[in-house]
């Protein structure tokens, strides 16, 4: 769709002001970039970890990717620090956990911005877990990338001191 759109854009700039000298050419097509780069940022819309939405997970618990099945909470979605089951769709053939179990997961990296206190805003490049069982205990013992300090008011310490890289 974004790609029509962009071809819509350039067909209705040139036949607007395809008959005009070549001193407006330059400001048309900065201006049909501008409409069509705004279009194409809001079809890039991050969101919450959702129902059906597949996560890295960053441990070595065995599992490689897994489906969220059901944020906790009661929420729409999952954010930075909340907790989700989740169904693990790949795994590695000797880990601790299979391709089909239930587990449960703490989102340590996600998408969507989300504001700090200092005003600045925290997102990463893709979404991933750390598993955890019932308890809030990490079912793996390394924690691999950067995870955010936030996960120190949701109370998930245990996963900070496994990480190599706090942000």
């Amino acid at each position: 769709m974004a790609a029509s759109f962009a071809s819509k854009c350039s067909r209705v700039g040139h036949s607007l002001f395809g008959g005009l000298g070549n001193s407006l050419s330059g400001l048309v097509t900065t201006s049909q970039e501008i409409i069509c780069s705004k279009f194409l940022s809001q079809q890039q819309q991050r969101s919450f970890i959702q129902m059906r939405t597949v996560l890295k997970v960053v441990d070595n618990s065995g599992a490689k990717k897994v489906m969220c099945i059901q944020p906790l909470k009661g929420r729409k979605g999952a954010r930075l620090g909340d907790t989700i089951i989740a169904s693990v769709k790949e795994a590695h053939p000797n880990g601790k956990v299979k391709k089909g179990k239930v587990v449960y997961g703490v989102v340590v990296r996600a998408a969507m911005q989300r504001g700090r206190c200092d005003g600045s805003e925290v997102k990463f490049d893709d979404n991933a877990v750390v598993l955890v069982d019932k308890q809030g205990q990490p079912i793996g013992t390394r924690v691999f990338g950067p995870v955010p300090h936030e996960l120190r008011m949701k109370k998930h310490v245990k996963i900070l001191t496994l990480a190599g890289h706090i942000a």
